[in-house]
This record gives C-alpha cells, sequence and structure tokens, in this order.
C-alpha cells in the first residue's frame, strides 16, 4: 500500500492511498445495483406516465429497491473509501477517519496514549503471503491504531522511520515474535 504524508500550517495528515486496481472490485456491486435501479425507473415510468398500475406494481418495486440497496451500497462504499489519520501537535490529538463517500467516521484520541510505533507481520497459513502492519501502540489496555500495511518489511520500516520522526515516537519491530498472552 502507499501512503501519503502530508503537512497543512496546523499538523500532520497521514492518508491511506488505494490503487486504481483495488477499486475494480466495486465494479461488480455498482453494475448489480444499476440493474435493479434500471428496472425501478421502467416501473416508475410505467406507473407515473399511465400505463401500469401502482397497485399490482409495489411488491416488485420494493423488491428491486431492496436489491439495489443491498448489492449496490457495498460497491458504493468499495469505491470511495478512504482511510485517514490526521495530527494536531498543538493539542495533540490524533483524529482517526474513516470516509465512505460523503459519510465520515471520526474517533479522536490523545496523542499521549502513544508510546511508540510497532511493526508486526501477520501471514496467511494457506500462502505465502506476509503483510507488515505499522500501527501506534501504547501501553496494555490502550487499543492500537493502525496506520497502513505493506507487502514488504524494508517498506514497512522506512515508513515507521518517517513516522517516527513525524510524531515523535520510537518504531519497534516485533516481525517474527510471538504476541503476549493479552
Amino acid at each position: 500500500m502507499s501512503v501519503a504524508i502530508t503537512h497543512d500550517g496546523q499538523g500532520v495528515r497521514v492518508e491511506w492511498l488505494k490503487q486504481w486496481y483495488f477499486r475494480l472490485a466495486s465494479l461488480p456491486f455498482l453494475a448489480g445495483g444499476l440493474y435493479f435501479a434500471y428496472y425501478m425507473g421502467l416501473i416508475l415510468k410505467a406507473d407515473l406516465t399511465g400505463s401500469g398500475y401502482w397497485s399490482e406494481d409495489w411488491v416488485g418495486l420494493l423488491f428491486l429497491t431492496g436489491f439495489a440497496l443491498v448489492i449496490g451500497v457495498p460497491g458504493l462504499i468499495l469505491a470511495t473509501l478512504r482511510y485517514f489519520i490526521e495530527v494536531d501537535p498543538i493539542s495533540r490529538q490524533l483524529v482517526v477517519t474513516n470516509q465512505f463517500g460523503p459519510l465520515k467516521f471520526h474517533s479522536l484520541r490523545q496523542l499521549s496514549e502513544f508510546n511508540f510505533i510497532s511493526i508486526t507481520d501477520h501471514s496467511d497459513p494457506d500462502c505465502s503471503f506476509t503483510a507488515y502492519h505499522v500501527s501506534l501502540c501504547g501501553d496494555r489496555g490502550t487499543r492500537p491504531v493502525m496506520v497502513s500495511s505493506f507487502s514488504r518489511r524494508d517498506e514497512a520500516n522506512e515508513f515507521a522511520q518517517t513516522l517516527g520522526a513525524e510524531l515523535k515516537l520510537r518504531p519497534k519491530d516485533y516481525v517474527g515474535t510471538e504476541p503476549d498472552a493479552d
């Protein structure tokens, strides 16, 4: 994954950038949602022009609306997903934002909760793929914030060094170690 660290006049923004080919997964969902929306439009056109009967079409219209929403909304979420972290050094606050189109979900955390940046590996036992996650971590009981994931260890280490310099936190490499009991 590529990550962008940008500076504005008030702080640091770390944004997880998705490549264009990751957005291709949304196309079948969007196409399915548009398929059902097209037939909804045909039913509504027939009912509004007088060639159809609302009393006969409302059940089909209800089902088509449900299918369009159930299939189309996940496609819209996949197509417009954004994840970024904004750090305000003056107030020492960290805002984690998940954005799906016009919807934004914010999580406000204090920067003082975090003591270090961890680099951990997560591998799938069925295949040889290993992902290296870079996270902001604190003491026990502090929920970590995953910043990004990389497919190569040297990229993860380089990003952790850069992020550590920005946030004045030290990176720790936990690749190849076992997790704690709790």
